[in-house]
């Protein structure tokens, strides 16, 4: 019959070896570069751990470790995708815009936890928590947009709506994760149809736009080709008034001179200007100087006195000597 003694100190050995195998194997851990952790004192965060490599603790149950992950998570709003098949949740995906239509929307939201301690006990499920504030703030804003931009150019402000709008919501609820970026996958219209009679709405668009541009061309065309005429035309009558203002100087120089010969001797300046007004007047006739004292009328010959003037005088004694 085995003794009593034996039964406690056999006991002993087992509960002894149970403690130190408690010892040996719960009062160290390692911390991978991907990973972050927590030390827990029954139960108590008491500090966290994101340095990497090998570390210790109390055994336990007196302390335990959490480890969370670094890296960058994918929230897919909508859809979901496993083995690489996709299902869609339409139901989930489909809200209205601003001016009153229907559209799905599904997205992707990047999210990463930066605070472990709340992430743990600050809620019973972030990821839910998560979820339902990407739902509400995407229909937040498509419920503010109109449906062209939804589903044309307005994508790049619509995302980024949406990721201020679901990073206040994080922040309130204070879950400890942080929200990365917004992508949106797709923004459709429900059925066949009517996607249908919105591309010949955006075409119809975009050929108004098309011909706006073309007419807008042509004006700047026809309004740069007469801004070149008027300038033309500036140009030319500035150098016709230089051009006269030059003419009216050297026309009042003359005159001036006239004066001056006119007080000298003005008979004699006047009877000029007649005679040269006259050849202006009247080129190439003859005139005659004629002077008429009762009977007898007078003239003085000015063309034969021109032209004898303007023979040559080697001419002349030439036909002086034939006459000798």
């Amino acid at each position: 019959m085995v003794s009593l003694k034996k039964i406690y100190v056999t006991s002993g050995i087992v509960v002894l070896a149970i403690i130190l195998g408690l010892s040996a194997f719960t009062t160290w851990y390692t911390v991978d570069e991907s990973e972050q952790a927590v030390i827990l004192t029954f139960g108590r965060v008491e500090e966290g751990i994101s340095e990497p490599g090998l570390h210790f603790k109390l055994p336990w149950p007196i302390q335990s470790v959490e480890k969370l992950s670094k890296e960058t998570f994918s929230l897919q709003f909508g859809y979901e995708e496993k083995n690489g098949e996709i299902q869609e949740f339409p139901d989930e995906t489909k809200m209205i815009t601003g001016d009153e239509n229907i559209v799905l929307a599904d997205l992707v939201v990047q999210w990463k936890i930066t605070d472990p301690e709340k992430y743990l006990f600050n809620a019973d499920n972030p990821r839910e928590i998560l979820y339902d504030a990407t739902s509400a703030s995407v229909r937040s804003i498509i419920g503010s947009s109109e449906i062209d931009e939804a589903l044309t150019s307005g994508k790049a402000e619509i995302e980024a709506e949406v990721r201020d709008l679901l990073s206040s919501l994080i922040e309130k609820y204070d879950i400890g994760v942080s929200v990365l970026g917004v992508k949106l996958q797709d923004v459709e219209l429900p059925n066949q149809e009517v996607r249908k009679a919105f591309t010949d709405v955006t075409d119809a668009r975009e050929t108004m736009n098309t011909k706006i541009n073309e007419a807008k061309k042509y004006r700047n065309q026809k309004l740069n080709e007469a801004q070149g005429e008027k300038d033309a035309l500036i140009s030319r009558a500035e150098g016709e008034k230089a051009a006269r203002i030059e003419r009216a100087r050297g026309d009042v120089a003359v005159f001036n001179k006239l004066l001056v010969e006119y007080k000298t001797n003005p008979d004699i300046t006047r009877q000029r200007l007649i005679l040269e007004t006259l050849e202006q007047v009247l080129p190439g006739t003859e005139i005659y100087i004629m002077n008429d004292e009762g009977n007898t009328m007078k003239y003085f010959p000015i063309r034969p006195l021109e032209t004898e003037k303007a023979t040559p005088k080697s001419e002349q004694e030439g036909s002086e000597k034939n006459n000798g």
